[in-house]
């Protein structure tokens, strides 16, 4: 090879490296600044270190949101959150996927506070054309106040098969629209976030009421992360290129989420005959 050859094709491995680096950087996720509004609080919810760290905040005067530029029809959303630590019993941080209106579709993730000591709940509901009722509450097996823990959401045609947690399946929505039962996807959803304060029903249903002599609560988010499409991103890429879009649980994924709801489900609205005495919702009937 000659030395200007050599230097070409060193040139060549050296622009391909940059490439990998930078999908790899984009990949890893944006910016709060460029991702995200602030949406109130005012001066409660801050965005640090250059776009990398957003921190929201509750005291007694107001909590503090935010929520995505950027609307999504169908994804893989990724968020890491650590949580309120300490006393923040009657604090929710509430990090969801919705969509506007009266008929919205909507997937919730909410952790519920706790007195120091005590697990949090996780509460985890769907709402399908305006209709909700679907919650399903676990205890997490882990501190998610001591580190950054990722909560994901995997929406796709067939599932939402949302709320995973460090990877672990928690549940399942299927879509069953040819069985009667509503899915969400026609309506794009922005990313929300918010601290507030629920004491009339968050902690023991509204028993144990928030400390104020712990405020401010600061619960912190990084390493959001949206491979979607909608709002403007069309889907066909997404459909060649497999991933999320055709994703389903394997036996694996079906074995850890079982693990999960064995052991660390505390509620599921199929299991609650006493509040739908005009009968279950019809999902619940159908293997």
């Amino acid at each position: 090879m000659s030395s200007s050859s050599a230097a070409a094709a060193a040139a060549a491995v050296r622009v391909a490296m940059v490439a990998v680096f930078l999908m790899a950087t984009m990949a890893a996720g944006g910016s709060f600044l460029e991702d995200f509004d602030v949406t109130w609080g005012d001066s409660r919810a801050k965005i640090l270190e250059n776009g990398q760290l957003l921190t929201l905040a509750l005291d007694r005067t107001s909590g503090s949101g935010f929520q995505s530029k950027h609307e999504y029809l169908f994804g893989k959303i990724d968020m890491q959150i650590k949580l309120v630590p300490g006393n923040s019993a009657g604090t929710v941080t509430a990090y969801y996927l919705s969509s506007m209106g009266a008929t919205h579709d909507e997937i919730d993730f909410e952790f519920l506070g706790n007195l120091s000591g005590e697990p949090y709940t996780l509460h985890t509901n769907v709402y399908t054309q305006g209709k909700g009722d679907r919650e399903m509450q676990f205890r997490l097996w882990f501190d998610p106040t001591k580190d950054f823990h990722t909560y994901s959401i995997i929406w796709n045609p067939k599932h939402v098969m949302y709320f995973t947690v460090d990877g672990t399946p928690i549940r399942d929505f299927k879509n069953l629209e040819s069985r009667g039962v509503a899915f969400p996807r026609s309506q794009p959803m922005r990313v929300y976030s918010s601290l507030w304060n629920a004491d009339d029903w968050a902690t023991r249903g509204g028993l144990v009421k928030t400390d104020w002599s712990k405020a401010p609560f600061v619960a912190a988010y990084r390493g959001f992360r949206a491979e979607a499409c909608g709002g403007g991103r069309p889907c066909e890429a997404s459909k060649s290129k497999g991933g999320w879009w055709n994703q389903e649980l394997d036996l694996t994924s079906q074995g850890r989420m079982q693990w999960v709801q064995r052991n660390f489900m505390i509620y599921h609205y199929c299991h609650d005959a006493k509040r739908f005495p005009q009968g279950l919702l019809p999902e619940c009937s159908i293997p």
